[in-house]
């Protein structure tokens, strides 16, 4: 399995971007992919999750209400939609996805539990 992320870039306070991670390979068996983001001098945190099917999806409490995590099954890509963007949501953003069928919010929000990983994209908010 392999992953693409891409859309980063520089945008102003208050805009909105969205990035794009594009899925490859056995993608059947994927059926939990989830971004994370990491902030210069910061440890990784997890920021959206979605499982299907089920739709079961949770955010970090930081974006809840701001970002959107969507998929396009026909084209196996996933979708970060973020809105009203701030400084504090500059970082490098990357996608990863595990195939087990197991979701709680709290498993899906540790990065330990994904195996697959694609590069990050740089998204930086100018204030």
């Amino acid at each position: 399995v392999q992953l693409q992320a891409s859309g980063g870039g520089l945008v102003q306070a208050g805009g909105s971007l969205t990035l794009s991670c594009a899925v490859s390979g056995r993608t059947a068996n994927i059926y939990i992919v989830a971004w994370f983001r990491q902030a210069p001098g910061k440890e990784r945190e997890f920021v959206a999750a979605q499982r299907w099917p089920a739709r079961y999806t949770n955010y970090a409490d930081s974006v809840k209400g701001r970002f959107t995590i969507s998929k396009d099954s026909a084209k196996d890509t996933v979708y970060l939609q973020m809105n009203s963007l701030n400084a504090e949501d500059t970082a490098v953003y990357s996608c990863a996805a595990y195939s087990q069928q197991y979701y709680t919010s709290e498993y899906a929000a540790s990065d330990t539990n994904y195996p697959y990983w694609g590069q990050g994209t740089q998204v930086t908010v100018s204030s």
